[in-house]
């Protein structure tokens, strides 16, 4: 599979259905930004700041956070136990149907 579905609900509760390439390399945040979602990226997906924060709404195994995402999710705003770092989820085929809610601007 080249391509998974995921569903990414905006900052009014609009979910948008997006279609994302696992075969590029891509993150969320990228995919994010690549549909024009509010979604900063400010570091440029190195883990250095929380200004793509998500909350992760579906049942996919993402694996354990890092130390970095650990880190920088330590000193954001609005973190839940769901939260994660858009730019620390790479799109692969296991999380076609993934639903990610994106948290409050800072």
């Amino acid at each position: 599979m080249e391509e998974i579905n995921i569903i990414v609900i905006d900052r009014e509760g609009t979910p948008k259905a997006l279609i994302a390439p696992t075969d590029m390399g891509m993150n969320l945040m990228e995919i994010c930004k690549a549909y024009e979602l509010p979604v900063e990226g400010t570091c440029g997906g190195m883990a250095l700041c929380a200004s793509c924060q998500c909350y992760i709404e579906s049942e996919h195994d993402l694996g354990e956070r890092s130390e970095d995402e650990e880190a920088m999710l330590a000193e954001a705003f609005h973190v839940q136990d769901n939260s994660r770092l858009g730019c620390q989820i790479p799109m692969k085929p296991e999380l076609n149907g993934l639903i990610v809610r994106l948290a409050p601007e800072e």
